[in-house]
Formats: structure tokens, C-alpha cells, sequence
């Protein structure tokens, strides 16, 4: 009788221990084919733990036990074992997938059942365990405690929010945000200055002691990011425009602000802000029209709708455009005097560059200056190729003809067509079908150059001042290779901040592909944890393929008892609207897989944190539910031979056995 898949219609099967007492030939050819199998397998993962000693010396002895597990895991994804999976699933024993974080242990307790199904003696082997089922939950709460501190009651994930600017200076809006639940602050320092993360790092001290509890800090270094130079400013023109919708009626007028032309105070829910004189402004009272002709000569009218301290707010039905040369006028009617304004001060706008599909962009190494084109709304082609400098003028040298490129986190796609000792073409093979305008600091990505650049800037360790002396953790981003871990390690013993927390911010292709050796290299400090940066992540693997390399960073983090930070744009459209869509609520309760998840500012983050608390609560008991198929892992191929010669041909035996029995009809 052959051994098939099971009808969940028919009679039960006999149990697994009839095949010791002269069961089913074929059941106890499948187990003994296991034992080998499963057995070359576990003494694969022993060799190459051997093999790597000396690496394993260099690991502090708090992550000796996980660094070991982590070996043996890559090991076990180094083949295909979904076969093996599915036989041991049909004789009622664990498949191995979800033994991640005590691979060993799991194992031995298969082959010990095995052993038992065909009366084969099996001796305790859990001396060679570098963690069980339950030592290996209390490697990773020891670990995650240790660098993201203790997590709310009944919340175990901890959430952590990026901080805005006004938390240098109000610490209100601190307290509220600790008071709805951020257990870390995050300060980017690509952004504000020193002074600022200082106050920033005083706020959240001062909000954790109010609130009796404490918050972590975590600042993250700027790193070699990648972005387009400055652009130079247009023209000071500023152009209101009221909503309108498809048949051009007009459903939101245009507000515009008129401040004292020496005040910076703005109004809140308004498009734009103009500069007036003080005594014009004093003039004015509700129900003044304000007429002016704009920058083309038009006729237009503003109709003051606000007064109070911080000047006046006014509305117009019609599209103006308002230059330092607009005079505005009141009066005039009626006998009355009119009184009349220059537009003082108009906010001068960045530059930037409208490319559609097909256009030709020229990146170059040094600033190109002045050019009378900032902006270009027509459909006519432009009569010379548009230019922008990068930020690294290094990867000019590092990248190839044919790679692709990507700008502002892939809205504006390209393939280098081009290049020279100082510049390289691209040609722009994705954008919207009315253009995408790119302006200076935004972000590049190259997924496919080789790169090499430093893994931290000269302003990166000028910060790295500031940081020792505020922070708990520091954020290393665009880590690549373990150099750069062992060189952030070198700037924190010169600062005596050897106990400083390392947060590898795995955000381009090559961090993820040598994620394994960064997680040894990070275990050579007190602290390590990981972020799955999923912004310039999705960009650089394709965004197809975010999911399944999230997945992998996420068994592998688990595999080495380090906590992972679950980040970038999590709640995102909630923070900024107030009102999250259905798919950024399905994402966030995905978060609960991880130890941290990480917000970005916005005008409505406190409710987006309350939010996020409430869906991690609710998802708590449904984190395990899965059961992954080990299918091998190509990326971290170049992590070793984990596994023996004798091991992978035997596992190569019994898939192609399998592949013969589904031919075949039976399992």
C-alpha cells in the first residue's frame, strides 16, 4: 500500500508509533530517511559553528549562545526544505518552521521522535543547544529590555516617534506625546541642529519624569546618504489657488495670510503668507476687499474673512499670482480714501525640475549655479537638458552605464544612459504622465551600483558628540558592511560611550544582503538591535519584493534574539490627516511581529499613537499564527557554505525521492 496523501473523508490512519511495531515498510523507510537526512543536516550546522570560531570569540559571551543559533539557522535556510516539511507535517511531527530562534533544540527533538518511531536509542544532546523553546524567549526579552527598555503592561511592542522640530521648544506637545504612549523618541539628525537635539533630549527627559515612567532616546546619524543638490530658488511669485472641481467651480477659496512685515508668526490652515505694512494691516476690518492686478495683468479681489493679534486671513475665488511688485488697495468707494500696499516679503520658493517619461537629467558632481529655468509647467520640450548635482560626488566614479537610478523614494525612475569623469546622463523611464517635479535634498537610490562609501560622514562624527552625551541608542544608517559597524564602535570607545546601544538601519540591498555578518559584527557590543527601514528599503529591492525581504530580515533578527524596529511610514497618512486607510491599519498590526514600531511626525501623531497602541494590543494573540515554508534563502548565500557536502547531498536525495512520489500520485 502506498504512502499517499490523506482524504480528510476517510478512516484515520494508523498512528505513527505502529511503525515500530511492524507498521506501514514505507512509514518506516520515510523515517529512517529523515534521520539521515535531518541528521547530516544538524551535523552541517555543527561544522560550520566550528569553522567560525574565530568569529565567535569576537562576540560578547551575553550573545554567544544567539550568535551560535544564528549560524545554525542560516545553515538550515541554506537549502530547500519544504519537502522534509511536509513529510514530517504527515507523521504528526513539527515541521521546523518556527524554529527559528532555537534551531538546534527543535531538531534534536525530531530526530529524538524519529529515533523512538523505529526503536533506534537516542541519547540527550541539549549540551549542544545553544537555546530551548524557552531559554531562547528569554535570550530575546533580556536583549530587547536591555537596549529598548521595558514595554507598557500590556503592550510588550514598544512605540517609538520621530520627533518634530517644535519639541526643541515645546514641551507640551512632549508630554502629550509620551502621555498617549511613545515609549522611544527618535531625533533624525539629517535634520535641525546640535542646540536643537539638545532641548529635543531635555523635553523627553523632563515628559518621562512627569509621566513616572521611563522613554528611551534614539538618535540616528545621517549617514551617506544620497541626494540631490540645491536647486536654485525661483523667483519670489506666489500663486493662490482656490480648489475647484471637474467643470471649474470653485469648492474651497484660497486663504492667504497678511502678517506685520516683521513678524514670522504664521496662521494655521491657510495656503500662503505675504508680509504687509503694519499700518495697511491696521486698516483692515472684516468684509474688506482687498483689489489688486496680479503678476499678468488680471483683476483680482481678496475678501478679509479673519482679524486677531497675528495679522489677517483673506480669501479669493480666483487663481492670483502675487510678486514683491503687487500693490494691494482698500478704499477707493464711496468717497473713501484708498490706501494702498506693496507685497513686502514673499517667501522666495526652492527650485525644482518637472521630467516626464523620456527626458534627459544630468547629474553632476559640483553645483551647476544659477539657471533661468527653475520650473517648467508647459508641455513644450526643454530646449536644454535639465541638471542637478549629488550630494556624494563619489558615486559619479562607482556607478555604470545601464544601472538604474531612482529619486525621491522612486516617484522618478531612470536608467544611466551616460557617463563622464564629472556628470552622467539618465534617461526618466518612470514618472507620472504629467511629470513629477524634483527638487534639491532628495533622496537617490542606485539598487543595482556597487558602492563604496564611508559609513560615516565628517558631520556624522562631529554629531556623534551630541549624541554620546544625549542618547541611549545610535541609529547607523545605510550600514553596508561590518566595517562600518567596527568603526562606529572605535568613535564611541573615544567618546567613552562603549555602553551606547548599536540600531543597524538596514535601507539599501547590500545592508540586507550582508545582514548576517552585520548582526555578528553588531554582537561585539553591549547593545544591538535592528530597523527594518522600509522606505529606501522598498526602493532599492523593488517595491514587489519588500514583503518576502522584510519576512527574511524578521527570521533572522529572531534567529539571533536581536529586537527589530519596525519602521517608515507605519500610520504615515493618519499622522498627517487624521484618518488612516484600511491598508496602513492592516500594515500596523503586522508591527506586532517586531519588539518596536516606529512613527513619523505629523499634525495628527498623538492620535496616530494612541492608534497604533490600541491595534498592537488587539493583534497580541494572533502574533504566532503562522507556520513559514523553508524554501532556501539566496540572499545570504554569501554568508558562508553553511552546510556540509554530505549533508546537502543527502537532503538532495530525499527532494529528488519526493519529486518522484508527487509524479507518482503519493506524497
Amino acid at each position: 500500500m502506498r504512502h499517499s496523501i490523506p482524504n480528510p473523508n476517510a478512516a484515520p490512519s494508523p498512528a505513527p508509533s505502529a511503525i515500530a511495531g511492524g507498521g506501514n515498510p514505507q512509514d518506516l523507510a520515510l523515517c529512517l530517511k529523515l534521520i539521515d537526512q535531518l541528521g547530516a543536516l544538524r551535523q552541517g550546522m555543527l561544522g560550520r559553528e566550528q569553522a567560525m570560531a574565530q568569529e565567535l570569540e569576537k562576540v560578547r559571551p551575553e550573545y554567544r549562545d544567539s550568535a551560535r543559533n544564528l549560524i545554525h539557522y542560516l545553515t538550515l535556510r541554506q537549502v530547500d526544505l519544504r519537502p522534509q516539511q511536509e513529510q514530517l507535517a504527515w507523521l504528526g511531527l513539527s515541521s521546523l518552521g518556527r524554529s527559528e530562534s532555537h534551531v538546534i533544540a527543535n531538531l534534536d527533538k525530531v530526530l529524538g521522535l524519529l529515533h523512538r518511531l523505529t526503536n533506534q536509542p537516542w541519547q540527550d544532546k541539549s549540551a549542544e543547544e545553544p537555546a530551548g523553546s524557552v531559554s531562547s524567549r528569554e535570550l530575546l526579552k533580556k536583549h530587547t529590555f536591555s537596549l529598548l527598555g521595558p514595554a507598557p503592561a500590556k503592550r510588550p511592542v514598544r512605540i517609538m516617534v520621530t520627533l518634530p522640530t517644535e519639541a526643541a521648544t515645546d514641551l507640551n506637545m512632549v508630554r502629550d506625546l509620551v502621555d498617549a504612549g511613545m515609549d522611544i523618541a527618535r531625533i533624525n539628525c539629517a535634520h535641525d541642529s546640535a542646540t536643537d537635539w539638545q532641548r529635543m533630549a531635555t523635553n523627553v527627559r523632563r515628559a518621562a519624569r512627569a509621566a513616572q515612567r521611563p522613554v528611551k532616546l534614539l538618535m540616528d546619524l545621517g549617514g551617506p546618504k544620497i541626494r540631490t543638490g540645491q536647486l536654485a530658488v525661483r523667483p519670489p511669485v506666489l500663486k493662490l489657488k482656490p480648489g475647484k472641481d471637474e467643470l471649474g467651480r470653485v469648492y474651497r477659496p484660497a486663504r492667504l495670510h497678511l502678517r506685520p512685515i516683521n513678524s514670522a508668526e504664521l496662521m494655521p490652515q491657510t495656503d500662503a503668507s505675504i508680509g504687509v505694512w503694519d499700518v495697511w494691516l491696521a486698516r483692515l476690518k472684516l468684509g474688506t476687499s482687498i483689489n489688486f492686478s496680479d503678476a499678468r495683468g488680471a483683476k483680482r479681489h481678496l475678501l478679509v474673512i479673519q482679524i486677531d493679534e497675528k495679522g489677517a486671513i483673506a480669501e479669493s475665488l480666483q487663481t492670483a499670482y502675487l510678486t514683491p511688485e503687487t500693490t494691494l488697495t482698500i478704499g477707493g468707494t464711496g468717497g473713501k480714501k484708498k490706501h494702498s500696499t506693496l507685497v513686502c516679503q514673499i517667501n522666495s520658493q526652492p527650485g525644482t525640475l518637472l521630467l516626464r517619461v523620456g527626458d534627459s537629467l544630468r547629474l553632476t558632481k559640483e553645483e551647476t549655479g544659477p539657471t533661468e529655468e527653475f520650473e517648467d509647467d508647459s508641455a513644450e520640450p526643454r530646449s536644454e537638458m535639465a541638471q542637478v548635482a549629488v550630494t556624494l560626488p563619489q558615486v559619479i566614479d562607482q556607478v555604470k552605464v545601464g544601472e538604474h537610478i531612482w529619486f525621491d523614494d522612486g516617484r522618478i525612475g531612470g536608467v544611466i544612459r551616460h557617463k563622464a569623469d564629472a556628470w552622467i546622463d539618465i534617461e526618466i523611464t518612470q514618472a507620472r504622465p504629467e511629470g513629477e517635479k524634483l527638487g534639491g535634498d532628495k533622496g537617490i537610490n542606485l539598487p543595482d551600483s556597487q558602492l563604496n562609501l564611508p559609513a560615516l560622514s565628517d558631520k556624522d562624527i562631529e554629531d556623534l558628540t551630541t549624541v554620546a552625551a544625549e542618547a541611549d541608542m545610535v541609529g547607523l544608517s545605510f550600514v553596508q558592511k561590518p566595517a562600518d559597524i567596527a568603526l562606529l564602535r572605535e568613535h564611541l570607545q573615544r567618546l567613552g560611550r562603549q555602553d551606547m546601544g548599536i540600531v543597524l538601519k538596514i535601507e539599501t540591498l547590500q545592508g540586507f544582503e550582508n545582514l548576517p555578518d552585520l548582526m555578528l559584527s553588531a554582537m561585539a557590543s553591549r547593545l544591538a538591535g535592528v530597523m527594518i527601514a522600509r522606505g529606501d528599503l522598498a526602493v532599492e529591492c523593488g517595491y514587489e519584493r519588500l514583503a518576502d525581504v522584510q519576512e527574511e530580515i524578521l527570521w533572522c533578527a529572531q534567529a539571533a534574539h536581536m529586537p527589530v524596529i519596525w519602521a517608515t511610514q507605519v500610520l504615515e497618512f493618519m499622522a498627517r490627516t487624521g484618518l488612516p486607510s484600511r491598508a496602513e491599519i492592516s500594515d500596523a498590526g503586522l508591527g506586532v511581529r517586531a519588539e518596536c514600531v516606529m512613527l513619523n511626525k505629523g499634525p495628527y501623531i498623538t492620535q496616530a499613537i494612541r492608534t497604533l497602541d490600541d491595534i498592537l494590543k488587539r493583534m497580541l494573540g494572533h502574533q504566532a499564527k503562522k507556520r513559514p515554508l523553508l524554501r532556501a534563502l539566496k540572499a545570504w548565500d554569501s554568508a558562508g557554505n553553511m552546510a556540509s557536502d554530505a549533508m546537502l547531498t543527502a537532503l538532495k536525495t530525499l527532494n529528488d525521492d519526493h519529486a518522484k512520489l508527487n509524479a507518482s500520485g503519493s506524497c
